[in-house]
């Protein structure tokens, strides 16, 4: 690994950070300081539901705007391409609205966007008592409008029991390949919900989180070659102590992604460098492996490994210059910006 060049790729970024704006997100975290719980949070209508509530209030054009000052942060921390989740509208006209928007931001910035669609991320409060008719509008309105668009690339259900089980993630998830959407999933983050498991018997692309995933989910993810995205950020908002078993990943042979899940409820965070620390300090991860999770690994996770995520004849010059002796003061110093440079498709980001 070259000691001043590393390309970062970050494959997970909700375009629809609305919440971060007055007062949502300092909300939350006196909501935590005082001791709630993620769940606790969202069942009196915070999290998810506080950004879903400004998203829909919100035009395509406001969340073109808001999202341009994160797409700013994103480039000058030297990422240059994410995934980009909807999830924050939960209707049909809002889950398009986010989709157009990913889509403008991703012709009129350098960044480059690899939508999502994340509909199946909550319940909303007017289907709380009728969640079948919600995941039948998911399934019957909005995949065949979303395809019908080109909107998105890939789907991804949140599974755990108390968002979407795992039998209505299946049905989703499987109705999204009929449509040629390619799949992901939220797997086992608050709990062993099977959703790992699921990801191995669909042949999913990715499962994201996995903090509570055991060996046997582990050695399935493998045998279906399902690629993890590891999500330490989060783990560290939360204020919870469970990070996912990298290093069990890791030596089961799975190319493990890590990654920001940069969103305003549960990892307010675009760094990348922040991320290599958590993942050197917490997850036994070595800074070549993270680095790796970072670039080639998490390409490949968004089928763009034959373009992105190395230094190689024929790929996009896309390369960042940091401010660095070693490769490994980036997971080392944190709290601090490395990057001095940064390069997309050749061009120097000023």
């Amino acid at each position: 690994m070259p000691n001043l060049l590393s390309r970062i790729v970050d494959p997970r970024y909700p375009a629809t950070a609305i919440g971060l704006e007055k007062g949502v997100a300092s909300v939350v975290h006196l909501e935590r300081i005082k001791g709630a719980t993620y769940e606790e949070i969202a069942a009196r209508g915070g999290g998810i539901q506080s950004t879903v509530n400004r998203t829909r209030a919100s035009s395509l054009n406001e969340l073109i705007t808001t999202s341009r000052r994160y797409t700013d942060w994103f480039l000058r921390g030297g990422t240059t391409t994410i995934e980009a989740k909807s999830g924050y509208g939960l209707s049909l006209e809002d889950e398009i609205k986010i989709l157009r928007a990913i889509r403008q931001l991703d012709r009129e910035t350098p960044l480059r966007y690899v939508p999502t669609f994340l509909g199946a991320h909550s319940i909303p409060p007017e289907y709380k008592s009728r969640r079948k008719e919600y995941v039948s509008l998911l399934v019957e309105e909005m995949l065949p409008r979303i395809a019908q668009e080109k909107l998105a690339e890939y789907c991804d259900v949140f599974c755990e029991d108390k968002v979407f089980t795992t039998d209505e993630a299946w049905k989703i998830l499987t109705a999204a390949r009929c449509h040629g959407l390619a799949l992901r999933i939220h797997a086992d983050q608050l709990s062993l919900s099977g959703g790992a498991q699921l990801a191995a018997e669909l042949g999913t692309v990715t499962a994201d989180h996995l903090e509570h995933t055991d060996a046997a989910g582990i050695a399935a993810l493998k045998r279906a070659n399902v690629q993890p995205v590891l999500l330490p950020g989060s783990v560290y908002a939360l204020g919870s102590s469970r990070y996912p078993a990298a290093r069990e990943m890791i030596d089961a042979g799975l190319a493990v992604v890590l990654a920001t899940d940069f969103n305003p409820g549960s990892s307010p965070t675009p760094s990348i460098p922040m991320i290599l620390s958590l993942a050197a300090t917490h997850m036994k991860m070595t800074p070549a492996e993270a680095i790796t999770a970072t670039t080639i690994n998490a390409a490949y996770s968004l089928n763009r490994g034959h373009e992105i995520g190395s230094l190689e004849p024929g790929k996009i010059a896309d390369f960042v210059i940091h401010a660095c002796h070693d490769y490994r003061e980036l997971a080392y110093f944190f709290g601090i910006q490395h990057a001095s440079d940064v390069y997309c498709a050749g061009k120097i980001i000023g």
